[in-house]
């Protein structure tokens, strides 16, 4: 057949059922219906499995009363779906023989329908491998990704023109070519030479800009908050990043529970192109509830409110209760209630503006606070990975401590910047997170002014097979300047120790300690946490941790005018569809603090 064009050798093949199948010379396999042989022409494990993943007859044998049309109807689409399997690997000279009793199944009458049947053979032989001789792409757009294995010498399979294609257009879609396809192609094999000739034509088309933004589906959210949510790029040369853009500006919204933005079939005057967003609405309201226990911090039980369309703009409403530290052994009973406004595309589509405040009473064994907050600000998402937020607020506070009773005033301009290249946020594997928050505060009595600063960074990597072993870091830092330890408000201080910072040591059990059992917290903090984590199957993971935390008098920490603490562990983690069920066991290793015994910690997600 050589010089025979491929999509004629396809049918050819197809049409006579000259096709053949095998999986693993002389493996057999048997049930209740009937016994299923499948004979391989040559010995390879990787072609056997794929064939056996490819066959209906396969998955057939295994169930129970099966009937006879059914074993018929799947030898004959056995034919063809064999052949396939055998074109993705580049197999292009493949016979497959389906024999139903001693007969070839393709020969069958379609009115065939015995009694019973009791053999069914499968032979394959596999055909030698195809390699690409020419091929051929063009026009390319600049900056387009093609497969490296498009190329001569590579092995022909089905699957890498199909990708080639595919990125091919892409390449003209990223530029601007919404309407880029297949303009024709050309597939010819050369049996005599074991190779596949492919020359593939791409059609751009025109550079189109985006035209209107069209809505449907929104019945409780107003048509032109939508457009303002979106920021839908008018005028723009189109871009598929731009498209994703407006889909996630949508979605973050929280307001609709399917977002779809269909293109238009047909290009509009002037080479724009109109899309639709297709929506559907989330209930607007929503009510959730948990609850917590352990033989340390007792019972905590919190629950919410959340409207996701207020007033018609997908704006958010979110109130939120708890109490924890029931029966506890932490200080004593906590009480928190907050309240937080959210307002999308305030200043501009990716600039939220928010209103909250909370109220709260801390009970802890070093300090019990009462506080109250009330703030505003903004939130910039620079990009899918980059988020900016800067607020002003107001702080009264209540608090008792080892200094005594005082209480403070403060006017505050929290900001923070966090950055997300993680790949999965709850079980990251790979990549890098870092959020830093700055608060200056200006003191407007009880305390003097200064500075709060926090920094958080992660970083992942993995190796071997599927990326089994995974190897975690994380560092942590906190600062407090302006107010010495006397004056500084309780709740500012830092502590280490428990299951944000030394798993192993109890709950704050480090801060600075003034004499004759009196403990504070400190100034400055600093963290480390190493774990390595190795996914045993699918779903069962078993990890190894070590933690670290130091707290300090002074505002920046040094590392040695305060004291360290540590512990270590291992653990167990459990895959489901909310991240993983992560189970810690630790005990102290040094520190004040090193005979607390072990400790236990269960959630969802990684511990960082």
């Amino acid at each position: 057949m050589t010089g025979h064009s491929l999509g004629k050798f396809l049918r050819t093949t197809t049409l006579a059922g000259a096709v053949a199948l095998g999986l693993g010379g002389g493996l057999s396999a048997s049930a209740e219906a009937f016994d299923l042989r499948i004979v391989v022409g040559q010995e390879d494990e990787d072609l056997a499995q794929t064939l056996q993943n490819a066959s209906l007859l396969v998955e057939l044998q295994s169930r129970e009363n099966v009937a006879v049309q059914d074993i018929i109807a799947s030898a004959r689409a056995d034919y063809e779906r064999l052949v396939t399997a055998l074109y993705g690997e580049a197999r292009y000279a493949p016979v497959v023989e389906i024999k139903i009793d001693g007969r070839e199944a393709s020969s069958l009458s379609p009115f065939y329908t015995p009694k019973s049947i009791e053999n069914v053979e499968i032979r394959v032989k596999y055909g030698p491998l195809f390699r690409f001789g020419r091929a051929e792409v063009a026009p390319v757009a600049p900056g387009s990704e093609l497969p490296e294995e498009f190329a001569t010498g590579e092995p022909a399979r089905v699957g890498v023109l199909r990708d080639t294609v595919d990125a091919g257009i892409t390449g003209w879609r990223a530029v601007g070519y919404a309407k880029a396809e297949l303009g024709g192609q050309s597939v010819t094999a050369r049996h005599a030479q074991q190779q596949i000739d492919a020359g593939i034509r791409l059609a751009p088309g025109p550079r189109l800009t985006f035209g209107r933004l069209l809505v449907s589906g929104n019945k409780a959210v107003r048509t032109e908050r939508i457009h303002d949510i979106a920021g839908f790029p008018s005028g723009h040369v189109f871009s598929p990043e731009e498209l994703q853009r407006v889909s996630t500006r949508l979605r973050r919204t929280g307001a609709f529970r399917v977002v779809a933005l269909k293109e238009a079939e047909s290009v509009g005057a002037g080479n724009t192109l109109d899309v639709t967003a297709q929506l559907v609405e989330s209930p607007p309201r929503r009510f959730g509830f948990g609850a917590e226990i352990s033989s340390v911090d007792g019972l905590g039980v919190s629950s919410y409110w959340l409207h996701r369309n207020l007033f018609g703009g997908a704006e958010r409403l979110r109130i939120d209760g708890a109490i924890s530290g029931i029966g506890g052994e932490t200080g004593g009973t906590d009480y928190t209630v907050s309240l937080r406004f959210d307002r999308p595309a305030t200043f501009n589509e990716d600039t939220d503006f928010y209103i909250e405040s909370k109220a709260e009473r801390l009970h802890e064994e070093s300090y019990t606070t009462k506080s109250f907050e009330l703030g505003a600000g903004i939130r910039r998402y620079a990009s899918a990975e980059r988020e900016y937020s800067l607020g002003l607020g107001y702080r009264f506070a209540d608090v008792t401590d080892a200094f005594g009773r005082r209480s403070y005033a403060l006017l505050m301009a929290p900001a923070s910047a966090t950055f997300d290249y993680r790949d999965d946020p709850l079980d990251a594997k790979n990549g890098y997170y870092a959020k830093t928050e700055l608060t200056p505060f200006y003191a407007l009595r009880g305390t003097d002014s200064g500075l709060l600063g926090t920094l958080d960074m992660r970083a992942y990597k993995s190796v071997g097979t599927e990326d089994r072993l995974t190897f975690a870091l994380r560092g942590q830092l906190g600062s407090l300047s302006g107010p010495d330890l006397t004056t500084a408000p309780s709740d500012f201080l830092f502590y280490s120790g428990g299951g944000g910072t030394v798993r192993g040591q109890s709950y704050q059990s480090l801060g600075v300690d003034l004499g004759g059992g009196v403990t504070v917290g400190g100034r400055s903090f600093m963290g480390v946490s190493a774990e390595t984590r190795y996914r045993i199957t699918d779903t069962i993971a078993a990890v190894g941790f070590y933690d670290a935390g130091y707290i300090g008098r002074e505002s920046f920490p040094d590392g040695t005018s305060g004291n360290w603490h540590a512990g270590a562990g291992l653990g167990l983690r459990y895959s489901t569809g909310l991240g993983p069920l992560r189970l810690d066991v630790a005990v102290p290793v040094s520190g004040p603090g090193d005979n607390s015994g072990v400790e236990f910690y269960l959630g969802i997600g990684q511990s960082f």
